[in-house]
């Protein structure tokens, strides 16, 4: 097995030109895969609310449902650095709340490192977090936590209007050296947008990754898993670009079952 992914390994990938790249994922099976693909880190993130249990929102997702998907990520992972999310609540309860459900993460989730979403409103919690030894991933731009303010739906944040704007590129910056200044080992840039996005990755020495709006211009690319695999009732239709179509695969197996067993065919195993 290759040497297991480090913080300061990140960090010198991007010193050295060398994207890092990443998959959010919630489950086991799908952790074992991303691990034997070689991705340098696995987020798992509160977008499991939406995208696989069927929520309106991420906001809804709790601590202790965040700290299930963690512990079965980290059975699956050995190589890959494993991030998790702080659910919404105990960042926005204040940083003795912050910082006891970053010890759970760590300590009973096996997280080596916590996300922290709206990072640039907290950056006590950040700085909190990295003095109690916990690293921090924080995520900064337009995220699921803060869209509320800016009157932006969840489902509409992956899409051309919520990219950061040449105009809001200076505030972004500002915001990047405070995170990296509390402490923070990575920043995750939700919406950046090629202007702001490079701004912000020369402004900063830690690597800049993204997801949504994300593009060449970062560190770093974290996709979610079950998006590139084409994982989810909407992606058997769809003309979006993934690298595989699993829905669709399944869909003709369940068919294939399903004449299988109506036509009194004997099933294999």
């Amino acid at each position: 097995m290759e040497a297991k992914v480090t913080i300061p390994a990140l960090q010198q990938m991007k010193r050295d030109g060398k994207k890092s790249i990443g998959v959010v994922a919630w489950d086991y099976q799908i952790a074992r895969i991303a691990e034997r693909a070689g991705v340098d880190f696995v987020s798992v993130g509160d977008s499991v609310g939406v995208n696989l249990w069927g929520h309106a929102n991420p906001l809804e997702v709790t601590m202790e449902e965040m700290l299930v998907c963690c512990k079965a990520v980290r059975r699956g992972v050995e190589r890959a650095l494993v991030s998790c999310d702080v659910p919404f609540g105990p960042v926005q309860e204040g940083v003795d709340s912050a910082l006891r459900a970053a010890i759970r993460l760590v300590k009973e989730g096996g997280a080596d490192m916590v996300k922290v979403d709206a990072a640039a409103d907290f950056p006590e919690v950040v700085r909190a977090l990295v003095r109690a030894g916990i690293p921090v991933f924080a995520q900064f731009g337009l995220t699921p936590q803060t869209a509320m303010k800016f009157g932006i739906p969840y489902s509409a944040q992956n899409s051309a209007a919520a990219l950061a704007t040449k105009e809001a590129a200076a505030k972004l910056v500002e915001e990047a050296k405070l995170l990296e200044d509390a402490g923070a080992s990575l920043l995750d840039f939700t919406n950046s947008g090629p202007v702001a996005g490079a701004a912000v990755v020369q402004a900063v020495k830690i690597p800049v990754i993204g997801g949504f709006g994300g593009g060449p211009w970062l560190d770093g690319r974290v996709r979610m898993a079950h998006t590139a695999i084409g994982y989810a009732d909407k992606w058997i239709d769809s003309k979006t670009e993934t690298y595989a179509n699993t829905a669709k695969a399944a869909l003709a197996a369940f068919k294939a079952l399903i004449d299988d067993a109506r036509s009194s065919r004997q099933i294999k195993g």
